[in-house]
């Protein structure tokens, strides 16, 4: 039985997802494989603050219009996940907020960078360049707005951000440079989601990936994200429903963002020595299984799994 399934069937049978205040899932839950490894020592590489506990510290500040707090929370954040989209948008709201505009447009360039299909970080990336009299760079991320609208043509899932995005930036290039003022107006998909929420997006995935529509369960998961921020249940299942789509590279960037964050997530152990498995990297699998089986000194079905998967393939794992 997969991770996936073992947790699915915990909560069909009565397993409770235990709720952080600060978060909503469990960290080091197992992203559904498994706990994540509590109670021992934090790998000296880890970050020195839980990346996903500061998002929310962020969101926070940014809903109360605590600018300066909401960018030293965020700012932790992408110290210790610099390659997450969300929390690049997020400290460019903050830094918007702040008036520092041009802090702000290099946060959402990394945010677009990251992850170019991230309608909000494209809307404010083209407001603040309009803002700071870029009239030429801001007609581009314009001109990419409109050509996503077109193609959407209103049955995508971002067709009603797309729609905001297009006015927002139209509605900022006609309006002259002048003293920046502050402003805070996140796109109606991202705006501030609730703890609740992005549990709630975060079950209908495991059950999306249970029935094998993973393109779905990938849209869930990124409302999950934007609620959490770089939570290493989140990052692992996103790097599994990439994985089941065949996209290993885009897999293995949220398996190793899931382990920079949290170092013994056996979730994320296992689900990355299975990919090490699927690509013939038979030596990074059993280093893999070796991690697992230091952190399960009496033995987890994470690492019984992978030993599984590692045998099958005709490499043994011991």
């Amino acid at each position: 039985m997969t991770g996936i399934r073992r947790f699915a069937m915990a909560l069909l049978t009565g397993g409770a997802l235990i709720a952080l205040p600060a978060v909503g899932i469990a960290a080091g839950s197992g992203g559904g494989g498994g706990g994540g490894g509590g109670g021992t020592m934090p790998s000296s590489s880890a970050p020195s603050y839980d990346p996903a506990a500061e998002y929310r510290k962020g969101v926070e500040a940014l809903q109360a219009n605590k600018f300066a707090d909401a960018a030293r929370a965020f700012g932790r954040v992408v110290d210790a996940t610099p390659k997450n989209a969300y929390a690049h948008y997020m400290l460019g709201l903050a830094k918007s907020g702040q008036n520092d505009l041009k802090a702000a447009r290099k946060a959402y360039e990394k945010a677009v960078r990251f992850d170019a299909n991230l309608v909000p970080a494209r809307r404010e990336l083209g407001v603040t360049l309009a803002r700071l009299g870029n009239a030429a760079k801001a007609q581009a991320q314009l001109d990419d707005l409109k050509a996503r609208e077109t193609s959407c043509a209103g049955s995508c899932p971002q067709s009603a951000d797309l729609k905001t995005a297009v006015a927002a930036v139209e509605a900022a290039m006609a309006t002259p440079a002048t003293q920046p003022t502050a402003r805070i107006d996140p796109a109606p998909s991202l705006l501030f989601a609730s703890a609740a929420t992005g549990d709630g997006a975060y079950l209908e995935a495991v059950g999306l990936i249970n029935e094998g529509r993973y393109d779905a369960a990938i849209t869930s998961l990124r409302r999950a994200e934007a609620a959490f921020g770089p939570h290493p249940d989140v990052l692992t299942y996103l790097g599994f429903a990439n994985r089941k789509l065949g996209r290993f590279d885009v897999a293995e960037t949220y398996y190793q963002a899931a382990l920079a964050v949290a170092p013994a997530h056996r979730g994320a152990t296992e689900y990355y020595g299975e990919l090490k498995v699927e690509r013939g990297d038979f030596a990074g699998a059993r280093a893999m299984l070796a991690r697992l089986d230091t952190l399960c000194r009496f033995g987890c079905a994470e690492a019984e799994e992978l030993r599984r998967w590692s045998d099958a393939a005709g490499a043994p794992s011991s």
